[in-house]
């Protein structure tokens, strides 16, 4: 029986082979993790659910009008600018693989626009709470005794040290840390993979946690694993992600922030020190000078309201 896709809308076999065609494509061809892989499907599916009730019941009937139709039909029922940018990206990549694989006559996606994501950053952590979260970790792992504890500490470290996403640090290797230059190696989007100095408040919780907190947690499905869990498992993005938040949370004061906001602390916080935009692209692991400017927005409405405190004729 055909797939449904909305209600009691069929999805034709062929229109589903594609589907799953397009899915196998990004996971083999285009190396996309499977947030992504699942976040594009779910797009390719809903742009296929708006044909079928156009009445088009092949990919041939696929044309600049049917993807603005279901693009603007979205809008109507309060989608996100974000969900509307992902969903017409996700759309020109159907269209374009669709094309190349003869399912469409012409790839209608290069004519259609999307909306500009407003990018929205996580709220401002200033040095000073920064600071306050990384010295209440570091007196909760002083005795050594806690291993998740210490594990805590070198996770939040390593993490402000080089402002690496959190699916990166949980994918590091032991033989990933180079301790001597203290350098990590770190395998990024598209599995691109470049190295990110840390520093020495970084480099002694790492060496706490390698010394007294992981041999008592680590088993052998562990691997070489940095960090694991409470089982001794590699450590999850989920579990990583609920460390941040849960740290940071246990600080008065401090906003609750997860890994991206602790990585926007870290990225705003080497620009604000003097860091050029260029080498912070390079750490940040970003395809595009444009997304790490996004950082600068902060460091600019800083120097503003101190430019105003400060100068007589501001």
């Amino acid at each position: 029986m055909p797939d449904r896709v909305d209600g009691d809308t069929e999805v034709p076999p062929a229109m589903q082979a594609a589907i799953d065609e397009f899915a196998a494509h990004l996971t083999s061809e285009r190396d996309r993790s499977e947030h992504t892989v699942r976040a594009y499907v779910g797009d390719v599916t809903s742009l296929v659910d708006h044909l079928l009730r156009l009445g088009r019941t092949d990919l041939g009937g696929l044309d600049v009008a049917a993807l603005r139709g279901w693009l603007a039909r979205q809008r109507t029922q309060g989608r996100a600018r974000a969900t509307l940018a992902r969903r017409a990206s996700a759309a020109r990549m159907f269209t374009a693989w669709a094309h190349r694989q003869g399912l469409v006559a012409t790839n209608p996606g290069v004519l259609l626009g999307s909306p500009r994501a407003r990018r929205e950053l996580p709220a401002v952590l200033a040095v000073d709470a920064a600071a306050a979260v990384l010295d209440a970790v570091a007196a909760a792992a002083a005795d050594r005794g806690d291993p998740v504890a210490l594990r805590d500490r070198a996770l939040l470290e390593l993490l402000y040290a080089t402002g690496i996403r959190v699916s990166e640090l949980v994918g590091l290797d032991l033989g990933d840390l180079d301790y001597h230059r203290r350098v990590v190696r770190v395998l990024g989007k598209g599995r691109k993979e470049r190295s990110v100095p840390f520093g020495a408040p970084a480099d002694a919780a790492i060496h706490d946690w390698l010394a007294h907190g992981r041999p008592h947690l680590a088993v052998p499905a562990g691997g070489d694993a940095v960090f694991v869990g409470v089982r001794g498992g590699r450590l999850g993005v989920r579990a990583a992600r609920e460390i941040v938040h849960t740290r940071i949370r246990a600080v008065p004061g401090t906003p609750d922030l997860g890994p991206h906001g602790w990585r926007h602390a870290a990225a705003t916080h080497l620009l604000d020190g003097g860091a050029d935009l260029r080498s912070v692209q390079e750490l940040l692991g970003h395809e595009s000078l444009a997304t790490t400017q996004v950082y600068t927005h902060v460091s600019v409405d800083r120097l503003r309201r101190t430019y105003e405190q400060a100068h007589p004729r501001a």
